[in-house]
C-alpha cells in the first residue's frame, strides 16, 4: 500500500485525511488485512522564493549564439494574495483578456507598464516580457514560457516548486538562423539564468503553515498553549463559551506531526483540532540551511548548496 502526496499543489497528508484517520486506515488495514504497514512522517513540500530584487544576470544558449537577460524579484504580498484567491489565474491569462487583467494586476499594486507586458501567471509566480523591439521573441517566447514553467517546478536551491516570484525577460539577442535558437538552446538558457539570478538575489524557503482552531475545556488552557508553543506555533486568538476554550493558532506543517496525539494526552482526550486556513510563510532564517540541506539529502542531490554559476 502506497500513499502518495501531491507534490504540484503541496498538499499534505495532515490537510488532506488527517493523522486520526491515518491512524485509524492504518488500524483496519493491520486488523481486517493482516498486513504489516510501515509509516514515517509525511513529506513537507515548501517553497522557493528570493528576498530581494536580483540585477539583470546573463543566460547563454548552449552555442553560445543567443544571449537572454533576465532578472528575479519577490512578489508581494498582496499580489500573491490576489493570485491565489483567483482574481488573477493561469486561466484568465490563457484567455488573454487584457484589460480584465491588466486591472486585476494594478489593484494588487502592479505598475500598469508591467502589467501589461505579463504573459504568464503559473503556481504563484508570474512571468513578465519586458523587452522591446527584439526581431524573433515571437518565435522563442513559448520555448521561453516552458523553461520559465520548468523553474517554477523545481528552484535551484533544493529542487522544491517556487512561489512568490515574479521573472522578468528584459532583452534578448538571438541568432538570425532559427536552426540554432531551438529548444536544445533557449530552454536552457532560460531556465539556467533565472536559477543563476535567484542563487545571486539570495534563495530562500517558505514552509506551509496551518491555521487550526483548537477546542478544549478551560482548565487546558496553559497545556495547550505550552504544546502549540513547542512546535514553533503561534496562537493568534484565545475565547471563551460557555466554559469551553477556543484557541485559533498558526503551526508549522514540519513540526505538527504526532500534535493530534499529543493534544489528545495534554487535555486527557477531551481537545480536538480543526483546520481553517493554509498558506505559506518564510522559514525562520536560523533554520534555512539546515533544512534545505535535509531536502537535498532526501532527493539524492549535491549536499554543497548550489552557488550561481556566472561567466
Amino acid at each position: 500500500l502506497k500513499v502518495t502526496i501531491n507534490q504540484e499543489t503541496g498538499e499534505n497528508i495532515i490537510a488532506g485525511l488527517g493523522e486520526l484517520h491515518l491512524e485509524i486506515k492504518e488500524h483496519l488495514i493491520t486488523r481486517d488485512k493482516g498486513i504489516d504497514i510501515v509509516t514515517s512522517d509525511p513529506i513537507v513540500v515548501y517553497r522557493e522564493s528570493v528576498e530581494k530584487e536580483s540585477p539583470v544576470l546573463i543566460g547563454k544558449s548552449p552555442n553560445k549564439h543567443n544571449h537572454l537577460f533576465v532578472k528575479v524579484e519577490p512578489m508581494s504580498d498582496k499580489l500573491f494574495d490576489a493570485i491565489n484567491s483567483g482574481d488573477i489565474s493561469e486561466t484568465k491569462v490563457r484567455k488573454k483578456n487584457l484589460k480584465e487583467m491588466t486591472a486585476a494586476l494594478v489593484d494588487a499594486g502592479m505598475e500598469r507598464d508591467v502589467a501589461k507586458k505579463v504573459k504568464e501567471v503559473f503556481k504563484g509566480c508570474i512571468f513578465v516580457d519586458a523587452t522591446r523591439g527584439i526581431v524573433y521573441i515571437n518565435e522563442i517566447i513559448s520555448l521561453v514560457l516552458e523553461a520559465f514553467r520548468e523553474a517554477v517546478k523545481a528552484g535551484p536551491l533544493s529542487r522544491e516548486p517556487c512561489g512568490k516570484l515574479i521573472i522578468k525577460l528584459t532583452d534578448a539577442k538571438l541568432h538570425e538562423d532559427s536552426i540554432h535558437r531551438g529548444p536544445a538552446q533557449i530552454i536552457p538558457a532560460m531556465r539556467n539564468s533565472i536559477y543563476n539570478a535567484m542563487l545571486t538575489a539570495g534563495t530562500v524557503l517558505f514552509e506551509p503553515i496551518q491555521t487550526m482552531r483548537i477546542d478544549a475545556p478551560m482548565e487546558y488552557l496553559g497545556n495547550v498553549s505550552k504544546l502549540v508553543q513547542s512546535i514553533r506555533g503561534q496562537l493568534i486568538d484565545t475565547q471563551q463559551d460557555q466554559g469551553a476554550l477556543n484557541i485559533t493558532a498558526k503551526v508549522p506543517v514540519a513540526d505538527s506531526f504526532g500534535f493530534t496525539s499529543n493534544l489528545r494526552a495534554s487535555t486527557k482526550g477531551r481537545g480536538a483540532w480543526f483546520l481553517m486556513d493554509q498558506n505559506f510563510e518564510r522559514l525562520p532564517f536560523e533554520l534555512q540551511k539546515n533544512v534545505a540541506l535535509k531536502i537535498r539529502q532526501r532527493k539524492g542531490l549535491k549536499e554543497e548548496e548550489p552557488q550561481p554559476q556566472l561567466d
